[in-house]
């Protein structure tokens, strides 16, 4: 059952300005209530809202920064601080600000705070001695005005290279809403670019990796494109398009707003991107072709939608876009592709179906039938499936292979539980049992895949159990080696009088970094972690006095291997 969403195509809000241009929106949000979060003119994307990332819709827009650091950001509006956020991944130093008109800014990939907030968040690290932190201060403790400098844009966390990650969240849901429809103007006079369109040949089956798909070629060029001569189709039939969109100036790859199908002037199909839940960002994988992006990269948008995908995006729904070419008539079809500026491409094109109603047999099942919406298990004596409802897109014929007995450092046989090409919402329940006693390395146990990724894992009950969170083949693996400390510019004896700061590059093996802690002469000071580059780092902020010191630096991993390098060096 799909829920109708309020973004239509009904309402056009102009933004204030002279040379604005239409913004497509049902829902009127403040167009004036909001600055930029930055002063670079003209502002330009390197990402847009919605665009299409691996295993996430984008939630917000990345503002370039002229691959530079330290440009200031503003508060958006006035408000409060609500969230200060520090981790090694994601969007590393970020800053969230509730508004009075019940809307949250969110600041990412932050070089650094301002002086103020700077010395709030390190008194919060040391205080729980803990470089990642996840603050959420009262409505009254951190007041910011519209137009106070609250940080720096950088490139930390998860950022693949110097910019501002920018967002616009709904306070009470915390949905991310598309921030260009509350007047953040990026100018944008180019038309989305269509650059492939399939037919699948659904046949009232569930789409998987063995749904024949057809290329159409399309003719024209941005704004206009068509298919040359009608199309022979038969049976139940849903479509498909490769579509991206970029803005004036510099701008990169982006992605659009809205897709809308029609046949014979009726919309069976429309998606739009004005806001969306993260708990259904990783619906992605079902909004795309995800066989065909696994095999090539290629995002093909489905213009149908599975039974099981929970995402909002959806209206217009007309047999949740499958349509039927069974009556002999010659139908006109319109595919309309729209980016968040009102600018818009088009591809026209005929379909001459089949007198003949399609009979089509069932594709026949080699595995198990797992429908979609029920708890669906699968165990042997060795291995035990379950999949709870919500995982599954589609109804799913599951097969299971026992592989090689035994892989080198494994303790179990390998387990092909179904593929990867099929895509899961959050994952399933795999437990494997070894194939000797582990004694005393049952601690030490988890479950890695063939590819040698560790999907973590604990022992108990005679099995080891991990949650993956796609298909694969997987075996059981043991972690005993702890994790590598490698000093970057520091060395026993070495005097770092002058050198702002003391760096380290760690890595584990398998299980990955749990936690590290530095000690100078006993006390424990802050070290920062850069995931992307694994260097971790203690600035040194002119307490320490002259002469020697002692540094302890402790790194575990998820298996409580422990590391420990000490060192003396002078100041």
């Amino acid at each position: 059952m799909y829920r109708p969403i309020l973004f239509l195509f009904l309402y056009f809000a102009l933004l204030p300005t002279a040379n604005s241009q239409l913004l497509i929106s049902n829902n009127k949000y403040p167009l004036v209530d909001f600055r930029p979060p930055l002063s670079i003119s003209p502002p330009a994307l390197s990402g847009s809202f919605g665009e299409l990332r691996s295993n996430h819709f984008h939630s917000g827009i990345d503002l370039r920064t002229n691959q530079r650091e330290g440009f200031p950001v503003y508060a958006i509006a006035d408000g409060y601080i609500s969230r200060i956020r520090i981790q090694s991944s994601g969007f590393g130093n970020a800053l969230y600000i509730n508004h009075p008109n019940g809307y949250t800014s969110v600041y990412g990939h932050l070089q650094r705070y301002n002086a103020k907030l700077s010395a709030k968040a390190k008194a919060v690290q040391y205080e729980k001695k803990s470089f990642d932190i996840d603050e959420f201060p009262a409505a009254d403790l951190i007041p910011v005005y519209k137009g106070e400098i609250i940080a720096y844009s950088g490139n930390t966390g998860s950022s693949g290279g110097p910019h501002l990650h920018f967002e616009t969240r709904d306070t009470k849901t915390e949905a991310t809403i598309n921030p260009q429809l509350f007047g953040i103007e990026v100018p944008d006079q180019v038309k989305p670019v269509i650059s492939a369109m399939y037919a699948y040949r659904l046949d009232g089956q569930p789409f998987s990796e063995f749904t024949p798909k057809i290329p159409i070629p399309l003719s024209g060029a941005a704004g206009a494109y068509r298919v040359a001569s009608p199309l022979s189709l038969s049976g139940e039939i849903g479509f498909g398009i490769v579509t991206t969109d970029r803005h004036t100036g510099l701008s990169g790859t982006n992605g659009v707003y809205s897709i809308m199908l029609e046949i014979d002037g009726r919309r069976v199909y429309t998606s739009a991107l004005e806001r969306f839940s993260f708990e259904n960002s990783k619906a992605i994988n079902s909004h795309i072709d995800y066989p065909t992006y696994l095999n090539t990269k290629r995002s093909i948008q489905k213009s149908f939608v599975d039974p099981g995908n929970p995402l909002q995006i959806y209206t217009n729904l007309e047999n949740r876009g499958r349509i039927s070419f069974n009556d002999g008539l010659l139908h006109d079809l319109k595919y309309t592709v729209t980016d968040v500026r009102g600018n818009t491409s088009t591809i026209t094109f005929q379909v001459q179906a089949s007198a003949t109603p399609s009979t089509s047999s069932p594709r026949p099942m080699k595995g198990i039938l797992f429908p979609y919406n029920q708890v669906n298990e699968f165990k042997t004596d060795s291995v035990f499936v379950q999949i709870q409802p919500g995982n599954l897109y589609n109804d799913l014929d599951f097969v299971y292979k026992a592989g090689a007995q035994r892989v080198a450092r494994g303790y179990s046989a390998v387990h092909q539980v179904h593929n990867r090409l099929t895509p899961l919402h959050t994952g399933f329940d795999l437990w494997i049992k070894p194939m000797a006693d582990l004694g005393e390395l049952q601690s030490k146990a988890l479950i890695v895949s063939t590819s040698g990724a560790s999907q973590g894992g604990k022992f108990e009950d005679g099995f080891v159990k991990a949650k993956p969170r796609t298909f694969g083949s997987f075996y059981i693996a043991v972690d005993t080696l702890p994790p590598t400390i490698t000093p970057v510019n520091i060395s026993e004896g070495k005097n770092m009088r002058g050198v702002g700061r003391m760096t380290f590059k760690i890595r584990d093996n398998l299980s990955g970094i749990k936690s590290f802690n530095g000690y100078i002469d006993g006390r424990w000071v802050l070290m920062e972690f850069d995931a992307k580059t694994a260097t971790l780092s203690h600035s040194f902020d002119g307490t320490l006095s002259n002469g020697k010191h002692n540094l302890a630096l402790i790194v575990v991993d998820m298996k409580e291997n422990s590391k420990t390098l000490t060192l003396s060096f002078y100041k």
